[in-house]
């Protein structure tokens, strides 16, 4: 009897110290969950914009170039709003170009680069990259929501850009300063120059380019 106690005491202690352990280890197991659910949400989103974009932005690039190089508007990896040598960017509207250097300019303090993925481009690109895009939707009424034809298109006039995605965010919170506004819901990477959007903000964005009045000459 003298030794029973103490020997319940110690028995105690050890119970204890286990659901402490197992309770400890609980808490570690949720942690971990949730930090895997947040990296697994944010690489879905990054999948998802990517998969969109990615799919969209091979045939408004030209992937699959064929004939057409750089003197049609193609541009290669890598190239800035900066790149005077590639038409691509050395075509484009001067008012445009001098807005989106200048947003460029100020985005170096975040960071952020303007890579360019298409600019201008000439009639005959424009026309083999709708054709591929009626390949790859299947119509010509989906192909639409994506490319326009030579005569409706704002590439071929030089008005209109699309940036890489890093550009294109920084672009969606501060572009309306420099009259830089996206167009259609649907391509978050296209911008264009809407001079009136410093003073009054960018107007709404069409769904996608068969809502735009332009493409319906």
């Amino acid at each position: 009897m003298t030794y029973a106690q103490p020997a319940r005491t110690a028995t105690r202690r050890i119970r204890i110290r286990r659901i402490r352990v197992a309770g400890l280890l609980v808490v570690i197991a949720a942690i971990a969950a949730a930090l895997g659910y947040e990296l697994l949400a944010s690489s879905s989103s990054t999948a998802s914009w990517s998969s969109t974009a990615a799919s969209s932005i091979d045939v408004l690039r030209g992937e699959h170039r064929g004939a057409f190089g750089e003197a049609d508007g193609a541009v290669p990896d890598g190239v800035t709003v900066f790149d005077d040598a590639i038409p691509g960017v050395a075509r484009l509207d001067p008012a445009l170009l001098g807005a989106l250097r200048q947003a460029a300019t100020d985005a170096e303090d975040d960071g952020v680069e303007f890579v360019v993925d298409s600019g201008w481009r000439s009639p005959e690109y424009q026309e083999r990259l709708l054709q591929e895009a009626i390949s790859q939707y299947g119509s010509a009424q989906e192909a639409a929501r994506w490319v326009a034809s030579p005569d409706t298109s704002a590439h071929v006039s030089g008005g209109a850009i699309d940036l890489g995605r890093d550009a294109a965010a920084w672009l969606s919170e501060h572009g309306a300063a420099y009259g830089l506004c996206r167009i259609y819901g649907n391509e978050s990477w296209h911008y264009e120059l809407r001079p009136e959007a410093v003073g009054h903000g960018c107007p709404p964005t069409y769904a996608d380019p068969t809502h735009d009045p332009r493409m319906r000459r």
